[in-house]
Order: structure tokens, then C-alpha cells, then sequence
């Protein structure tokens, strides 16, 4: 990693003549050429989303940069044709269309919320392009989708079942109290299996409750939970990330001080930025550690902040990286790098690709890869490994 980092000092002019990345314009420059091939970038770079998609877009175009450093695939470089979705399913929707029809990408990938990666992966079945998200994790969404449409991350029920498993057998917390936002796929999904492992694991759920996304107060809904807590001594929140920060004060202000835990909706910046102090004691089921010592994660932290002037935000940021690496791979090892039926075939034959959010590999032809999930805990304004958890 280190060499090819000072590659991509020595080859920087090199790369910016094949404009490798061109956010929110795209890219038209350069099509057909025979020395490069178009790989669309399709994240919410604004919006609600931004707090994950921003850095997984940033570790995305950083490992494309180092992919062409290092000579690309099979000498072709990798030309990165981005758009922002602007966390609008429409715009998304129609983003996906023109990178497939405009710009003749051969593979579409990027978001990290499920009801945003339907909506592209929906075009891209259509138009028989192999999309693959990055940071999605409802894992019935290749089912939903078709045979062109693949998870880079593990499924919701993997996380779920982890933070499930870290609540009764690592804190000892056995009575919980859910809360769940019903407007996104992600969220009910979530939801749904992080009480089905509670249950079988012995746990009550004491009180359910509900709200919907930017949702600006939830004051009924923590009355509700104030005047019954029903012995609750765990709150699971399923959410997204602009909701994140924002609930969790709004608990914290009314006096609630018990543990908190969610899903990688919670992986976010915007939890600490929002609730401050209040985030302490929050648990967060993830994708990855930036404390992890791992040599790969430690390069890949590195080579991120000396690329964008700060370290990952998030684990997202390595979700990003590691996709479009899992797009080069199945782009060396596929018969025809143009055709995207043999890069589907490729991606889905994908054994044991190492990265920085775990490792890669589609087994029994299924289009999600089963990877651990990091348990992290908010700390004094900062995210802390607490511990990995294998399925």
C-alpha cells in the first residue's frame, strides 16, 4: 500500500488526464476510448444520506486512484463517472439510466441505504448492468433486484443478529425497549430481525414504538416510553443517519441514560456532532473499527488522510474502498472486462477477497457475502472498538 501510494504521486498529472473522478457532472469525456473503462459512482453526496455516502464515495475514488497508479486492469484505466442521487429515489433512478446510457459504464455501484440502492439496482437489472452496493444492507435486495444486483456489506439480519447477541451476552441486558422508523426499507428490516434473534435468545421486548424519518421532535414518543417503561433496561433504536443525533439528545435531555444500540444507520458523524455529550453509551453494530491494527486498515487510514486532509469519518468511507476493489478484481478476472454479463459472472464467483471492512465471498450462489460485524461504543466524542462478532 505504501508503494502504491507513492505511485499515485508519481502518476498524479498521469491521472488527472484520464479525469478519474467528476462529481455531480459525470463524465462524458473520454467515451469509448479504448484505454479506459467507466465504472459509475452513484452516491447521495447531499441530502440525508451525505454523512455515509460522502465518505464512501471519498474511499471509493482513492482506491480507483491507487487501481490506475499501479497500472489499472490490464493496462486499461479506470475512469470513475459520478453523480450525486441527492438522497432522492427519482434522481437516483435517473442518475443510474444516464451512467448506463450516456456514459456506457459497465458497472454501477455505490449508496448505503436500501430504499436508494433498489432504486438504481432496479435500472441496472433492466438495462442488464451489474450494480453492486456498497454500503445497502437489506439482504433480500438481490432477490428483490435480479441476478445482476450484489451487497459489498453483510445483510441486515447478519448486523442485527450480532447487536442482538452483544445486548444479552456481553451486557447482560435482557428487557428492551424498540423503536423503529417506518419509512425505511432498512430500518423495518433491521428492526424486525433484531427482535427475532432477541427473542430466541431469551429477551423481552417490553415496548415498541414508531416514527417516521426527520421526524424533528419525538417528544411522544419518549413520553409514551417514560410513562411505562415496562423494566426496559436496552433501548434499540433502528434509524438513519439525520435522525441518529437528533433522537438520541432529545432521550438523553428527558433523563433516559440507558444504553442505547443500533445498526451501522448509527455509524455517522452526525450522532456525535448533534447529541454531543448525550452520544456516550451508545453501541453502534458496524462494519469496521478505525482503531483496528490490522496493516490494511492502518495503510487504508493513512492513505485517506493524506488524501482528503482528515482520517475516515466512518466505516463507510472503508466500504466504499473495498467495493471498488471488488469491482477491479472481477474486472481482471473476467473474460471480457466489456461485457457485462461475464463481470456479473465474475463478481459472483468472488472467493476470499480481503479488505478493509472484512472479507469478500459469495458462497451457494448467493449475491450477499457473510462478514463479521465491529461493535463500537461512543466514548467522549469518539467511536470506540469494543469488540468484533462472528455469526
Amino acid at each position: 500500500m505504501k508503494r502504491i501510494r507513492k505511485l499515485l504521486v508519481i502518476f498524479m498529472v498521469f491521472a488527472l488526464v484520464f479525469s478519474l473522478a467528476g462529481c455531480g457532472g459525470g463524465g462524458n469525456e473520454g467515451e469509448g476510448e479504448a484505454d479506459t473503462i467507466n465504472v459509475g459512482a452513484l452516491f447521495n453526496l447531499t441530502g440525508g444520506q451525505a454523512s455515509l455516502d460522502q465518505p464512501s464515495f471519498n474511499g471509493f475514488k482513492l482506491a480507483a486512484d491507487e487501481i490506475n497508479a499501479n497500472g489499472g486492469i490490464n493496462g486499461k484505466m479506470i475512469k470513475v463517472v459520478s453523480y450525486d442521487g441527492k438522497t432522492e429515489q427519482t434522481t437516483v433512478a435517473n442518475n443510474a439510466k444516464k451512467m448506463i446510457d450516456v456514459d456506457k459504464c459497465v458497472v454501477v455501484a455505490g449508496l448505503s441505504d436500501s430504499n436508494y440502492a433498489l432504486a438504481a439496482g432496479n435500472i441496472c437489472q433492466e438495462k442488464g448492468i451489474p450494480f453492486i452496493t456498497s454500503g445497502a444492507t437489506l439482504p433480500t435486495l438481490p432477490d428483490q433486484v435480479g441476478d445482476f444486483a450484489f451487497l459489498a456489506p453483510f445483510g441486515d439480519n447478519v448486523q442485527a443478529y450480532a447487536t442482538a447477541d452483544f445486548a444479552i451476552d456481553d451486557l447482560g441486558l435482557k428487557k428492551c425497549y424498540l423503536l423503529t422508523d417506518q419509512s425505511m426499507e432498512f430500518t423495518k428490516t433491521l428492526a424486525h430481525f433484531f427482535k427475532e434473534r432477541y427473542l430466541e435468545k431469551g429477551g423481552e421486548i417490553v415496548l415498541e414504538d414508531s416514527y417516521m424519518n426527520k421526524d424533528p421532535d419525538f417528544s411522544a414518543q419518549i413520553d409514551r416510553f417514560l410513562a411505562d417503561k415496562g423494566g426496559a433496561e436496552i433501548i434499540f433504536i433502528s434509524g438513519v443517519p439525520d435522525d441518529a443525533g437528533v433522537v438520541v439528545k432529545q432521550f438523553r435531555d428527558k433523563g433516559v441514560d440507558l444504553p442505547i444500540i443500533s445498526g451501522d444507520g448509527f455509524d455517522t458523524p452526525l450522532l456525535i456532532e448533534v447529541a454531543g455529550e448525550a452520544a456516550n453509551d451508545v453501541y453502534v453494530g458496524t462494519h469496521a473499527s478505525l482503531e483496528n491494527q490490522d496493516p490494511m486498515v492502518v495503510e487504508f487510514i493513512e492513505a485517506y488522510t493524506e488524501a482528503y486532509g482528515n482520517p475516515p469519518e466512518n466505516a463507510f468511507a472503508g466500504l466504499g474502498y473495498d467495493t471498488m476493489y471488488l469491482i477491479a478484481d472481477a474486472l481482471s478476472r473476467a473474460s471480457d472486462p466489456t461485457d457485462p454479463i461475464a463481470i456479473r459472472d465474475a463478481i459472483g464467483e468472488t472467493v476470499g477477497l480481503k479488505g478493509v471492512t472484512g472479507t469478500v465471498t459469495y458462497e451457494n450462489g448467493s449475491h450477499v457475502p457473510t462478514k463479521s460485524v465491529t461493535i463500537n461504543k461512543v466514548e467522549d466524542g469518539k467511536f470506540v472498538f469494543i469488540k468484533e462478532v462472528f455469526l
